[in-house]
């Protein structure tokens, strides 16, 4: 149960959804079976520099290790990059949830 969260400048002209939802395909193309990632995104009305950072947090999973990190990286940068205006600062962070994390879907 990935997360993603896109934080910005708000002067960029995006459309934040769309980035979310691009982004949770990327990360299914990568495991499948990771199922939904759960997006939010919080245009900054006070800042410095036109920036976008997303921070992806995922499961620690056997098979997501170095290389798999590396790979889904490298697609994140590129779909997320080809939303942003030139000149932009872009960051892409994937951290891993600890042994504590716990989530659950309530009904």
């Amino acid at each position: 149960m990935p997360h993603c969260e896109l934080s910005y400048s708000s002067d960029l002209e995006i459309d934040a959804k769309a980035i979310l939802a691009e982004v949770e395909a990327c990360i299914l193309r990568h495991d499948g079976d990771a199922g939904e990632t759960k997006g939010r995104a919080y245009p900054a009305p006070v800042f410095l520099h036109t920036h976008m950072k997303a921070t992806v947090a995922l499961l620690a999973k056997p098979h997501r290790g170095a290389a798999f990190t590396a790979a889904l990286q490298k697609d994140l940068v590129d779909l997320i990059a080809a939303h942003l205006p030139r000149p932009c600062w872009l960051s892409v962070d994937i951290t891993f949830s600890s042994q504590t994390y716990h989530t659950e879907f309530l009904e």
